[in-house]
């Protein structure tokens, strides 16, 4: 994504916001862009680590009328802070929530199922060659061993997965604190 994409992008977002506060915002991405120019960065790097566009427009709304409430406590300044964090909470409940459980409950369900592999491939490991089973010994021993190879495979990307996702939510909350943050050091 480009300057001009990501600044258009987070222009209509923040469209409703006070002239001064939109001026502020787009001023400080500006920056933003121009400081990484002079640094030798690419745009569309700066633009992917800044995030979403239309996510942190949301966040700066929502942190504009926290800012907005603390400065005057008008019923006005009250619902755009209301709204604001209320349009971060929505995303959160109604998107996020069921996703991330849905992804949780899945790594859990394919970590379970890999550690009865691994007890089933050992089993066959242990008791195979005793069982008389077609093949012999030696298939006995190489089924119960691949066995458990692949279950620990599994799991390994498994646990990769699940510290990718946890990697991801802690981001995640950053992203919240720093819209709270002003709110929570009053």
């Amino acid at each position: 994504m480009t300057r001009i994409e990501f600044l258009d992008r987070l222009c209509k977002g923040l469209k409703g916001l006070p002239p001064a506060t939109l001026k502020e915002i787009m001023a400080d991405y500006e920056a933003h862009f121009k400081d990484a120019a002079e640094a030798g960065r690419a745009e569309s790097e700066v633009a992917e680590a800044l995030g979403d566009p239309d996510r942190l427009a949301r966040e700066l709304r929502a942190e504009a009328g926290v800012k907005s409430w603390d400065e005057a406590k008008t019923p006005s300044n009250a619902s755009s802070a209301i709204i604001g964090i209320l349009g971060l909470g929505a995303i959160d409940i109604l998107i996020l929530l069921p996703l991330a459980g849905g992804v949780i409950g899945t790594l859990i369900g394919i970590f379970a199922a890999a550690i009865g592999a691994f007890i089933g491939g050992g089993v066959l490991f242990a008791a195979g060659p005793f069982m008389g089973l077609p093949g012999g010994i030696a298939a006995a021993l190489l089924g119960g061993f691949g066995v458990m190879a692949l279950a620990a495979t599994i799991g390994a990307i498994t646990l990769a997965l699940t510290i990718w996702l946890v990697n991801g939510l802690v981001w995640y909350a950053r992203l919240h604190y720093r819209v709270l943050k002003p709110a929570l050091e009053a």
